[in-house]
């Protein structure tokens, strides 16, 4: 594992991720799991046989609103964190882990990190009365976990919220995902092959 000391969406960022598995990404082929990969899986897996091949990242992206006002509001939903922990959000960066990497919104000390959602009311009412994290991040969570850290602060924030109720934290220890982590390093063994196949079956193709 190399830790790169990188801000998200840079092309220094883009560049490094070329062609690997990205821990935002891991739910496309960990969607039924015990069974062959859906249309998303294989989708996935030869946007990455392309990159690994061209040098480029794929042309095509997808952004929307949610993600925009997320980019946005992140760096006050990190302040606000601080305050209420009093601590200090270090830069993620990006793991490489040569085939698959994680990028990390922040690092806490040696043991922790945090992923910070800057949400809809209803998706933040939501996670207030489930009391945990999204589940719709439960595999990106779940490949946080490669780098080896204790916890992970799912943070939540909706800046339509009263005051005091505009970010809140749930935190998640490592043991709590152990099943979830064993999954996913079954399952992504098995994806970064389908990718290596995609890859190859491109190459032997004549000109």
């Amino acid at each position: 594992m190399i830790w790169h000391n990188v801000e998200q969406n840079t092309p220094e960022w883009e560049l490094l991720k070329l062609g690997k598995a990205s821990s935002s990404s891991y739910a496309k082929f960990m969607a039924n799991y015990g069974k062959p990969f859906g249309e998303p899986a294989h989708r996935y897996a030869l946007q990455l046989a392309l990159e690994r091949i061209t040098g480029r990242k794929a042309e095509h992206s997808f952004k929307n609103d949610d993600m925009e006002r997320g980019h946005e509001q992140e760096p006050l939903a990190r302040m606000l964190y601080e305050e209420m922990f009093f601590c200090e959000v270090t830069n993620g960066g990006f793991f490489d882990f040569g085939l698959y990497g994680d990028s990390p919104d922040g690092l806490v000390g040696e043991d922790g990190e945090v992923e910070i959602k800057s949400v809809i009311a209803t998706t933040h009412e939501a996670t207030i009365k489930r009391g945990s994290f999204d589940p719709a991040y439960r595999w990106q969570m779940a490949g946080h976990f490669d780098k080896g850290r204790k916890w992970i602060d799912f943070v939540s924030y909706c800046a339509d919220y009263p005051e005091h109720l505009q970010l809140v934290v749930y935190r998640t220890h490592r043991e709590e995902m152990a099943d979830e982590i064993a999954k996913l390093h079954e399952r992504r063994a098995e994806f970064l092959a389908l990718v290596a196949e995609k890859e190859n079956e491109l190459q032997q193709r004549s000109p």
